[in-house]
């Protein structure tokens, strides 16, 4: 799993660090392209209802598409988290409650970091990088327990580079 997850960060970092100047286009997320396929949905909001009754048929509104877009992200951000806490702790129950405390954390920053995005300029490149560190400490973690001689990163050193970034 080490080697997963730390393959997973790698890929993870990659990808934040080439799309770092873009705004995410909500459109061509895959879920919501998906969700869009799979279900009818209305073409206007109808007074904050997630689904409506159209021409004797159920139809989802659009505000069920965007709870759609914000449970997916959710659900990325655990499988993301959940290696990097790895990377500092193998303790599952600090791994746990560290990504409930984040996923019940999440939506009430999402607004305060969205007005500081114009300001945060290095968050995707810091972010990328970190993740990258942690994705390096874990495949290194998996390939020390196949040989003893691969250094292993210790919690004080990946501590001191997520701070230094």
């Amino acid at each position: 799993m080490f080697l997963i997850f730390g393959l997973l960060l790698l890929w993870t970092a990659v990808q934040l660090y080439r799309h770092r100047q873009e705004d995410p286009d909500v459109e061509n997320n895959a879920l919501v392209r998906l969700s869009r396929r799979w279900l009818p949905v209305t073409s206007d909001y109808v007074d904050g209802r997630l689904t409506a009754r159209d021409d004797e048929r159920w139809m989802v509104t659009p505000l069920f598409i965007v709870l759609v877009a914000i449970g997916g992200t959710d659900i990325l951000f655990a499988l993301d988290s959940i290696p990097a806490v790895f990377g500092v702790t193998e303790q599952p129950y600090i791994v746990f409650v560290a990504n409930a405390f984040a996923l019940l954390g999440l939506r009430a920053l999402f607004f305060l970091v969205t007005g500081l995005l114009d300001r945060l300029v290095y968050l995707s490149s810091g972010l990328a990088l970190i993740l990258a560190f942690i994705g390096v400490k874990l495949v290194l973690h998996w390939t020390h327990g196949l040989d003893e001689r691969v250094p292993e990163i210790t919690t004080l050193v990946s501590l001191m580079v997520i701070a230094a970034c």
